[in-house]
């Protein structure tokens, strides 16, 4: 795994879930610009899939299997999409809520990646 890329994507999916957070404290629904910032952080997960899978056609294999790692990968792609059509069913701050979650979720995935990639 890239390490940069697991660390940029972590942050990335931290600084959303802390934005949807202030939007929930401030008793807001998530907006236009919110689903800007998951479509950015979805992009991540996107190029950490894409970097996952040539990694393991290319022969190289995670530590700790390669299912629970590719598991963990489509996961982690799913996460925030998932969050985002999910607050748009909820139109208030806990839309918001749903998506700062699943930004600390993709977070926390991105480490276990790099854990189970053997990190």
């Amino acid at each position: 795994m890239l390490v940069a890329l697991t660390i940029a994507t972590a942050v990335a999916a931290l600084a959303l879930a802390a934005w949807c957070g202030f939007a929930a404290y401030r008793d807001q629904p998530t907006k236009d610009w919110h689903f800007i910032g998951m479509a950015v952080v979805t992009l991540l997960a996107t190029v950490q899939l894409i970097v996952g899978i040539v990694q393991l056609a290319r022969g190289e294999k995670p530590e700790q299997g390669t299912t629970i790692f590719v598991s963990y990968l489509i996961g982690s792609f799913a996460c925030i999409p998932a969050a985002g059509f999910m607050s748009l069913a909820e139109r208030t701050r806990w839309g918001s809520i749903t998506v700062a979650a699943g930004g600390v979720v993709l977070a926390v995935l991105q480490v276990r990646l790099y854990d189970i990639w053997g990190g």
